[in-house]
């Protein structure tokens, strides 16, 4: 973000980011800036819509990858213990014991709200200056209320901003699923109404046509499969997917090239949430590091150069062998999303595996120090391909082109042996699945996938023997959440 944008973003988060939706409702609001006289100009909104995408880093930070793949195959505990993210991976999730509450999403629906409504009585420079905001604000109110309600379903809905305590706007009962979703589209559509062009947002990190696109069909994939929207939704996807339409737009010939923190916002990326030195904190790939006290001492001399300086790593959650076996030797994304680090056996003096560490978000190297500062992806276009074939393959077209465009990159020079030919839907969709597992791993996306293929509890270790339980496959609201929402009520099975 620009210097000048980033000092106002935080003004704006104090100002316009009014504490909603849960533990902080019953808190009065305290702000040396009011409403009344915050939104006065074109420079006010920039600066309150900066300070949505603050808010929004806040979440990508830690948050939002844990509740989008955490509960997957993909993680197991590390050489540094658990560090309490067990019950994740191992799907033993209570009321009581579920850290992560809706609040700071509610907080984020709450500041645009505000925006949307205070926007409209600010002169702009432009039309297309105040429909391109507005664009990024329904975007981002839709994209809240999805990733939301994927998790605790049934949501409270607010449409306006709560700007004071009076009961009845801070207490609700939750609405259906149903009517999420209904919002949701709407906002979806009227976001790529006010789009001006299908220009990528700045750095690629702010809300765009091509990425309110994808989100669409992200959200007509789930509810044709998870709602019974069925053939209508599946044919509404893939026409989101086909009117994505920029130069812009290209798998990056390696790999690994995507994910460099010298690379950030390249013509992969559709929409990415920015970390930056100077700027931000650390983001969630540094639990995926080893830490310093773990290191052994025979590894090579070509491990230790890819994993110091170690920074702050603390190698608690890592990448778990049900998912590391499902890589061939010849997927350059192998070499490029993880690292094993073996250790020569005491008794036998062979090598023995000792653990790995995923190399996606290694981070900044400065001044002999790791800074976990990569940019936390939402969309690129791998992901755009494979959302192509899994809407082809719903409709009964044969979504073989889009795989193996990403098996090109994937395989290189030994492509020809892993072409994909089309198969039944059911064999398509598994094949599908287990792309979207190599390419998009530690990019939030695999719990989300598990339960909108619904092969979570045949995937997933901990769920075999929970199968049946399709409860689980919504989070527990916390306890804290409930004892101060007097008309919120838990999710069915987990209210025990």
């Amino acid at each position: 973000m620009k210097t000048k944008s980033f000092l106002s973003s935080i003004i704006a988060a104090i100002a316009v980011s009014i504490l909603t939706g849960c533990e902080a409702l019953n808190l009065k609001p305290i702000s040396f800036i009011t409403n009344e006289s915050f939104w006065q100009t074109e420079d006010d909104v920039e600066g309150a819509l900066s300070g949505l995408y603050v808010q929004l880093r806040g979440a990508a930070e830690h948050d939002l990858y844990i509740l989008g793949e955490a509960r997957s195959e993909i993680l197991g505990p590390g050489i540094g213990g658990s560090g309490g993210y067990d019950i994740y991976y191992y799907n033993t999730l209570t009321q009581a014991n579920m850290p992560i509450s809706w609040i700071r999403y509610y907080q984020i629906v709450n500041s645009c709200n505000l925006i949307l409504k205070y926007a409209q009585n600010v002169t702009f420079n432009s039309e297309e200056s105040k429909n391109r905001i507005l664009a990024q604000v329904y975007t981002m109110r839709a994209y809240m209320y999805y990733v939301m309600t994927r998790t605790w379903g049934d949501l409270i809905i607010h449409t306006d901003p709560i700007e004071n305590t009076n009961s009845e706007v801070l207490y609700k009962e939750r609405r259906p699923s149903s009517e999420v979703f209904e919002l949701i589209k709407e906002d979806i559509e009227m976001a790529l109404s006010l789009y001006p062009d299908n220009a990528l947002g700045e750095q690629r990190a702010m809300w765009s046509k091509p990425a309110a696109l994808a989100l669409k069909a992200d959200v007509y994939l789930w509810s044709g499969k998870r709602m019974q929207g069925g053939e209508e939704d599946f044919k509404t996807a893939l026409e989101a997917l086909n009117a994505i339409e920029t130069d812009q737009l290209e798998l990056l010939p390696n790999f690994t090239d995507v994910f460099s923190y010298d690379n950030k916002g390249n013509n992969e990326i559709l929409m990415s949430v920015r970390f930056q030195d100077l700027e931000s904190g650390r983001n969630y790939f540094q639990y995926m590091w080893i830490h310093s006290s773990a290191v052994p001492g025979d590894i090579s001399q070509e491990v230790k150069d890819i994993i110091y300086p170690i920074g702050p790593g603390q190698c608690i959650i890592l990448p778990s062998e049900e998912y590391r076996k499902q890589y061939t030797n010849d997927d350059t994304r192998k070499a490029g999303t993880f690292l094993e680090i073996y250790s020569k056996d005491e008794e036998t003096g062979e090598n023995k595996f000792y653990m790995a560490v995923v190399l996606k978000g290694k981070g900044l190297v400065r001044d002999g120090d790791r800074l976990f500062m990569d940019d936390i992806i939402l969309y690129r276009y791998a992901d755009i391909l494979l959302m192509k074939a899994e809407a082809k393959n719903a409709l009964g077209q044969d979504p073989s082109a889009e795989i193996n465009e990403v098996r090109k990159r994937a395989y290189q020079e030994t492509y020809e042996n892993h072409i994909f030919t089309n198969g039944t839907i059911e064999e398509n969709d598994a094949a599908i699945l287990k792309e979207r597992l190599l390419e998009l791993a530690f990019e939030g996306k695999r719990w989300w996938d598990l339960v909108r293929f619904d092969k979570a509890f045949d995937l997933v270790p901990s769920l075999r023997e929970h199968k049946g339980e399709d409860y689980m496959t919504l989070f527990p609201i916390p306890l804290s959440t409930l004892s101060v929402e007097p008309k919120v009520i838990q999710n069915p099975g987990w209210d025990k």
